[in-house]
């Protein structure tokens, strides 16, 4: 399952596309970053799980550091040792799913509710 080798993104590309397409991700050593804050356990739970089924349907692996209130997720290519195409697709997919919030969305379903804290699970930017 080896594709050809990729080639790293410079850094200036990288920052520029972050900064137009995903503001809160950022490039620092080497890495594209971004920290969830959660509501707590289950909601870094949550978010775990759901960055690890994306990640593996994608078949590109983030590294993942988490505490009771937070997840950051770090995403590089190690093969291409720098930022490709596939880290900017993987922060997309990431990015769109933790913060899909289906009740700003014209359609049935509601959503999390916003006025309980007791269904609170991620702390939304």
């Amino acid at each position: 399952m080896s594709s050809p080798r990729e080639k790293a993104l410079p850094d200036s590309e990288v920052k520029e596309w972050l900064a137009k397409n995903l503001p809160e991700w950022r490039l620092e050593d080497g890495w594209i970053r971004r920290t969830y804050k959660t509501s707590g356990w289950k909601g870094t739970l949550m978010v775990i799980n759901t960055v690890g089924h994306l990640a593996e349907a994608a078949w590109h692996h983030p590294d993942i550091t988490a505490s009771y209130a937070w997840v950051e997720v770090r995403l590089v290519t190690h093969s291409a040792k720098g930022i490709t195409g596939k880290d900017l697709a993987l922060a997309r997919k990431i990015e769109d799913v933790i913060h899909w919030q289906p009740a700003k969305e014209d359609n049935e379903l509601e959503g999390t509710p916003t006025g309980d804290m007791r269904f609170a699970y991620i702390k939304y930017d």
